[in-house]
């Protein structure tokens, strides 16, 4: 993903948005499949971020995971992604996204994006190993 695609939002929703290299990968096979992701990516920044984050409205999509032992930066998992490409699904597409939000420094941090159908849960390792360890940047 070009530093573009964050440009839109960073300054101006939040401080600093950004992405783990593993994120990108995940990203890369799943809009090949999806083609509507990098658009739906965008306005769930946009709308859905900025109102859970910014605006503390709660959907009931967006779940902090508290047993990670992580005290700072909070992990959320995403459960109401909508995903254009999945017609009829509306925001229960079966697309979650985990991210982290330092919100100290108002960062945004994607770390896993992933098709439900293809499996059931977040990379805990890869959370663990990203985050257990450090601070908030």
């Amino acid at each position: 993903m070009p530093d573009p695609f964050y440009s839109l939002f960073r300054g101006k929703i939040f401080a600093d948005i950004s992405h783990l290299p593993e994120f990108e990968k995940d990203f890369k096979k799943l809009v090949k499949r999806f083609k509507t992701l990098e658009d739906d990516l965008r306005i769930f920044i946009k709308t859905a971020l900025n109102s859970f984050h910014k605006l503390k409205i709660d959907n009931r999509g967006i779940l902090h995971i508290t047993d990670l032992g992580i005290q700072s930066p909070k992990i959320y998992k995403v459960k109401k992604f909508a995903c254009r490409s999945l017609k009829g699904k509306g925001a229960h597409s079966g697309i979650r996204v985990i991210y982290a939000y330092s919100e100290n420094v108002d960062k945004i941090e994607f770390i896993e994006i992933y098709y439900k159908g293809d499996k059931e849960n977040e990379d805990r390792e890869r959370i663990l190993k990203c985050y257990s360890v450090r601070k908030d940047k």
